[in-house]
């Protein structure tokens, strides 16, 4: 796939923005926790505010990127982002940073993210050309994505040590700018099938896209498996920084590199999950990597200090490859299967209800945490992650070996 120039300039634009996003989920926690002195529930909220737009803007976003060129609209995200992010260092800067501030950040770069993440898995057709170069442009993606999660906790962690964790922030400003300079150099058609109108016929076409994902046994067994199991995943995820500082007594630093070695487990479920698509068919391989992954999120909660962190590792890593291999199978179906014209509409909604679960995950992590105690809402969380993979096993997905390509007419 890197052959493809169009790709490549693709590739290295989003390989860069993720090792900023990688910094940033962590940096944002660890400036509430270590410079604000936030609470586990302030904590979870942000967390949750980040994802609120997926509930809000979703539908409408969908139904936009199928109206509209990508690329301009991915250009114009990256901008409010940018300007977004360095707003936090200049207020610490002057004084003035607040959780409140934080809160309102992690809301116009989330909005963002609701635009250039549906515009994002429309455009990546259009780069590849070839539907059957789909697994490997996502297993790339998502690949150099789960690299840049394994170095960007750790490089947090040092910076947080060195400069502090709130200018960590500066990093992912300066990857917005790289992004935006690929997207700038790429020489792609970028095809536009729905037509505007006015506000009766966009909610009409919303309505088409829900009413096609709800329809459709495996799209809609995707998304409550996706809405279930990120509950869950977020939920532990919300409050894993002030598990490990509070709970096990790690610094922050060791937290960075800890969250770093489990994300591992993203780059192998990347490399395997084309290798494991071709050998068990990517229904069977689906199911595989998922009954197989999710148990190891039981490990998590077991963490101590010393040699007991080997277990948040482990459990980490394990969890990493079910859900980065399976978000590979999923997103290559997705991208292949779906009618182009409602491929925006479908991704949207998809992402809606599995994005928008995760505000609920990260609240009900939060005050669970505060009520319950951290380690017992671990617990609570590595449950429903294994108990999310049975909506997979009652579906139609459990009786074929591999995915249809194309809509049953």
């Amino acid at each position: 796939m890197l052959r493809n120039r169009n790709f490549r300039l693709l590739w290295i634009g989003e390989t860069t923005s993720a090792f900023g996003t990688s910094v940033s989920r962590v940096a944002l926690p660890l400036i509430a926790v270590v410079t604000l002195d936030a609470s586990t529930f302030e904590v979870g909220l942000l967390t949750a505010t980040a994802w609120l737009p997926w509930l809000l803007l979703g539908l409408p976003a969908g139904a936009w990127v199928d109206r509209l060129p990508r690329r301009p609209l991915m250009l114009a995200c990256n901008v409010v982002s940018l300007a977004t992010v360095l707003s936090a260092p200049i207020a610490y800067w002057a004084g003035v940073l607040t959780i409140a501030h934080l809160l309102l950040v992690a809301l116009l770069t989330g909005a963002a993210s609701v635009f250039f993440q549906t515009s994002y898995q429309v455009f990546l057709p259009s780069v590849v050309n070839d539907n059957r170069q789909l697994p490997a442009a996502n297993a790339a993606l998502q690949g150099s994505e789960s690299v840049a999660q394994v170095a960007g906790p750790g490089l947090a962690g040092a910076i947080t040590q060195a400069v502090g964790a709130v200018f960590g922030l500066g990093v992912n400003a300066i990857t917005f700018l790289v992004s935006s300079w690929c997207l700038l150099l790429i020489k792609a058609k970028d095809e536009v099938h729905a037509v505007g109108g006015h506000r009766a016929s966009m909610m009409k076409e919303i309505r088409v896209g829900l009413r096609f994902v709800r329809r459709d046994p495996y799209l809609r067994a995707f998304t409550l498996f996706g809405a279930l199991s990120n509950i869950a995943l977020t939920g532990y995820q919300a409050i894993l920084v002030v598990f490990l500082v509070r709970e096990v007594g790690t610094s922050a630093a060791t937290a960075g590199l800890l969250i770093s070695a489990m994300s591992v487990g993203g780059v192998l479920g990347a490399s395997l999950a084309p290798l494991v698509a071709r050998r068990f068919g990517t229904a069977r391989g689906l199911l595989l990597i998922q009954c197989l992954g999710s148990p190891f999120a039981l490990l998590i909660p077991m963490s101590t200090p010393g040699a007991g962190l080997s277990l948040t590792v482990v459990g980490g890593v394990g969890v990493g490859v079910g859900v980065v291999a399976g978000n590979v199978i999923k997103g290559s179906f997705r991208q292949s299967y779906t009618p182009a014209a409602l491929l925006g509409r479908v991704v949207a909604t998809m992402h809606l209800l599995n994005y928008g679960t995760i505000p609920l995950g990260a609240l009900l992590a939060g005050a669970l945490g505060t009520s319950l105690g951290l380690r017992a809402t671990m617990w609570i969380m590595a449950v429903g992650l294994v108990a999310a993979v049975v909506v997979l096993l009652v579906s139609p997905i459990r009786r074929r070996r591999d995915l249809p390509l194309t809509v049953a007419a």
